[in-house]
């Protein structure tokens, strides 16, 4: 297995990293942290390392002097890729993550997973397998092992769900999206010449002061990238449609560090005071579908017309291309997907799916969109094009896939303790959670914005 340094330099290299930036960097802690197939440590470490590097090019865009050293923690990486999971909450509880039917189920010929933890999806999948809308997970067990995997998988997507069936790599390899789907790359950066990017003036204080990110993103991956903007000094702004009902368990991690507003942007109104915020803004970023923010009057022209340097980053989870490329998923689900979880059931012997140690996809994807946005404005800083920034759940699993560690499999999890979290208020109430990233030397991360609900109104 390579030293973590490589494995870092080959993740920053595919973001456009310059390599002698790796010079600044120092790899610190156990090797292996968390038990895997894949090298799940590594590839924390790397995206932790990928983003510290990127801080330090904007510092030296912005006339702060010689990037500085980075100094990256595993066990503190791979925390971080858990943050969601070690957040303990004092004095008060936390929803259930998942909904009750959500989950891996034996279908008549495999597994299928089901992902309900929206009410529409949650519908959608009921409705597909012809249950009531309160039906119980033991029904639904029952009905799904009634018929093959790709028949529940197919019916739930159609009827506006999420489900993926279980699949080996061979098998999603030569599946039609497949067959695209495994050239996804890390990360897709495309110029757009419209105007250059903003340079910015030294900066005050944080990294990112004076910059403004208008975050369209929900779940996981998209608030894994806007809160580590948020970390090193960025004004976040989250906009939510009025009374949008988010994963309440997953609120402490993504809302931190953020201003939250609630817009509709079928409304005129709200989308002129959403272009309001764009033209005063740096970044946008977005987790909706292809086609999506289309639908609504707001492609590229709209964004562009308010403010010609805007970087517009985006994720989705199967990729740009192919005939999934609209297709509607989150972590789990593509794991199911594109055989990794195929591979952990094989590696266990066990007799159900075994997904990763972490919702890898989602922080990987999270953290890589997070570099290529700090390096785009590195080059902005310096003159350089406005770009478009796109990477997927797929794309980080194909990078992963390539990272294989036969071995980490059988390594006993890890205990976490006090020394992983550090306490912090919410607007729920005091909790311990993952700290905000300290890898830059002399410019620790910090969130200035307790964690809290989601806005009711503008």
């Amino acid at each position: 297995m390579d030293d973590l340094t490589t494995v870092a330099g080959r993740l920053w290299g595919a973001l456009g990293g310059a390599e002698d930036a790796l010079e600044r960097l120092e790899v610190v802690g156990d090797r292996r942290v968390l038990p895997s197939i894949v090298d799940v440590t590594g590839f924390a470490g790397a995206c932790a390392a990928a983003v510290a590097l990127a801080v330090g090019e904007v510092l030296a865009a912005r006339g702060a002097g010689a990037p500085p050293p980075v100094r990256v923690d595993t066990r503190r990486a791979a925390a971080t890729f858990l943050s969601e999971r070690l957040f303990r909450p004092e004095g008060w509880s936390l929803p259930d993550l998942w909904d009750p039917i959500s989950g891996d189920h034996a279908a008549a010929d495999g597994w299928v997973r089901l992902h309900a933890n929206y009410p529409w999806h949650r519908g959608a999948a009921l409705s597909a397998l012809g249950l009531p809308d309160d039906a119980e997970r033991d029904i639904v067990a029952r009905t799904v092992g009634e018929r093959p995997a790709e028949e529940i998988e197919s019916a739930v997507v159609a009827a506006g769900g999420c489900a993926a069936a279980l699949r080996s790599s061979d098998t999603w390899s030569t599946h039609p999206h497949g067959a695209v789907a495994v050239h996804e790359p890390l990360l897709r950066r495309d110029a757009t010449f419209e105007g250059p990017g903003r340079p910015f003036p030294a900066p005050d204080g944080r990294p990112l002061a004076g910059v403004r990110v208008v975050d369209l993103t929900r779940v996981i991956a998209g608030p894994v990238c806007t809160r580590l903007l948020a970390a090193h000094g960025a004004e976040v702004i989250r906009v939510d449609p009025p009374g949008f009902a988010e994963v309440g368990a997953l609120l402490p991690e993504t809302t931190i560090g953020k201003r939250r507003l609630a817009l509709d942007l079928t409304q005129e109104s709200d989308q002129e005071h959403l272009g309001r915020l764009v033209a005063g803004a740096d970044v946008v970023v977005h987790g909706l579908r292809p086609g999506a923010l289309d639908d609504l009057g707001l492609g590229p022209a709209w964004w562009r017309e308010r403010r010609p340097g805007l970087v517009v980053a985006a994720l989705d989870a199967y990729g740009w291309d192919g005939p999934w490329a609209d297709r509607r998923g989150f972590d789990s689900l593509v794991q199911m997907s594109v055989g990794i979880a195929h591979a952990g059931m094989v590696a266990t012997g066990a007799e159900h799916p075994v997904p990763l140690p972490a919702q890898a996809l989602d922080h990987g994807a999270g953290h890589v969109l997070a570099a290529g946005i700090l390096l785009a404005l590195a080059d902005g800083a310096a003159g350089g094009p406005a770009v478009d920034l796109r990477t997927s759940l797929v794309g980080v699993a194909n990078h992963l896939r390539a990272m294989p560690d036969p071995d980490g499999i059988g390594l006993e999890p890890p205990s976490w303790g006090d020394d992983d979290v550090e306490r912090r208020e919410t607007g729920w109430g005091p909790g311990w959670g993952v700290p905000a990233p300290r890898d830059v030397d002399g410019w620790p991360g910090r969130w200035d914005i307790p964690a809290g609900p989601l806005a009711s109104r503008r």
